[in-house]
């Protein structure tokens, strides 16, 4: 078993070991092992059962960096997107009111159209036919609605009949526990130490346990995992033959391509992967990896499992190979039976991890050419009306009908794309009818 494992993940091609390859999978497993503690708290807003979403989460993660691990053979890890657990809770079940079945469904019904465009290569088609700014603002707008959420989950931001939003009760024990939870993580990311995320939201919870608002488990922290069954194939097929379904799976489409294939770059170059002609190796097995990874969450009844940009912290710590996300996999499966631990971490906890998330997500608008009007307002339109429309969809609609529109009325036409003018067709209708 052994050698299977050195000669099929090519250790001795690679310059790595079984020591580098299992420490830099621990080393990512730790830095993006939080998303065990957001999902369920995210998702179970929708009416989903937070336990089954907690094993749905973990076993998702392990099958999809598993089936990256071996089929594309790449240290990146996957698991259900931060972005996209926003988009699927707050756009497509809070704000317009679908069932959570029905999310799952299209979550599903997505998994399976990408992986056919994954083997087509329609995928990448797609992606390089979309302007560079327009990719490089929904990052950006993402990364700003998670921020929202979490001030919102932390009491921080409330509600005002005047002013839509204004500041809140900052003595307020949730608030408070979010502002240390903000302060700790901080000093640890600023002081460079290794799951900074985790330990914030760890040592928050500690505190809140003294303010009141963490409910310490009666049975301790190990336990069997928590059943499936409530949603388990979960699936809703009444209306999928509708636009809004195919407004759904657009949507799922561009978020899911951006933070793939953006974290498939950070994450290769870093690992002195990427080819010399500057194409990402293995891309068909990896976008094939991503898409089948979500099949299997949405039966399991999970958002969207995509790529985790925090791998690159494995990469930092020596990972070369699929073994290394393999790794990470495995030890998702081993936190099933941490269940207890945690699902009794309160969102106070977890609203500042999600409100430095979107710190991590802002780098993209250094890129943004702000100097061309034709590219900055439409960039600046997505990143502003993601948050406060509180869509994804409604910003990235938006940004792709005005970049046409202003394109076409300054002349500028000839670098506009078959693909952006119908997915802008697409966006308008679904906006103005």
């Amino acid at each position: 078993m052994i050698n299977f494992f050195k000669n099929y993940f090519e250790f001795e091609k690679h310059g790595t070991n079984f020591r580098k390859e299992i420490l830099a999978g621990a080393t990512t497993f730790v830095t993006m092992v939080y998303v065990l503690a957001l999902a369920p708290g995210m998702l179970s807003q929708t009416g989903m059962d937070k336990g089954a979403v907690f094993t749905a989460t973990a076993v998702g993660a392990f099958l999809g960096s598993t089936i990256m691990g071996f089929l594309a053979k790449l240290p990146v890890a996957l698991a259900p997107g931060v972005g996209l657990l926003a988009f699927f809770t707050y756009t497509v079940c809070i704000t317009l009111g679908y069932s959570w079945q029905f999310a799952l469904t299209a979550v599903f019904i997505e998994g399976i159209i990408f992986a056919i465009m994954s083997i087509l290569n329609i995928r990448e088609i797609i992606f390089n036919a979309i302007p560079a700014s327009l990719k490089l603002a929904i990052s950006v707008g993402i990364g700003l609605f998670i921020t929202f959420i979490g001030l919102q989950n932390s009491g921080l931001v409330v509600d005002n009949p005047a002013t839509l939003v204004t500041l809140g009760n900052l003595h307020d024990h949730h608030a408070i526990v979010t502002m240390i939870g903000l302060v700790i993580t901080s000093l640890m990311l600023i002081w460079r130490i290794p799951a900074a995320i985790l330990l914030g939201i760890i040592l928050s919870t500690i505190v809140g346990i003294f303010l009141g608002i963490t409910n310490l488990p009666q049975n301790g922290i190990f336990s069997s995992p928590p059943s499936i069954s409530p949603i388990f194939c979960q699936f809703e097929w009444n209306n999928i033959f509708t636009f809004d379904m195919l407004f759904l799976l657009i949507t799922f489409l561009f978020v899911d391509v951006f933070d793939t294939i953006g974290s498939l770059i950070g994450i290769t170059s870093k690992a002195n992967l990427m080819g010399k002609d500057g194409k990402l190796p293995h891309i068909k097995e990896a976008l094939l990896s991503d898409s089948l990874a979500t099949i299997a969450g949405a039966v399991l009844g999970t958002s969207t499992i995509t790529a985790y940009v925090e791998s690159a912290s494995g990469v930092s710590a020596g990972g070369k190979t699929g073994f290394t996300a393999f790794v990470v996999g495995l030890l998702f499966l081993l936190a099933l039976f941490l269940s207890p631990f945690f699902l009794i971490i309160p969102s106070a906890s977890t609203a500042a991890a999600l409100i430095l998330v979107g710190l991590f997500m802002m780098a993209p608008i250094l890129e943004i050419d702000f100097h061309d009007y034709t590219e900055a307002v439409p960039a600046f339109l997505t990143i502003v009306l993601i948050p406060l429309t509180y869509s994804i969809a409604n910003g990235i609609a938006v940004g792709f009908i005005s970049y046409v529109l202003l394109n076409l009325l300054s002349g500028k036409h000839r670098h506009l794309s078959v693909a952006m003018y119908v997915l802008t067709i697409i966006f308008a209708l679904k906006l103005f009818l």
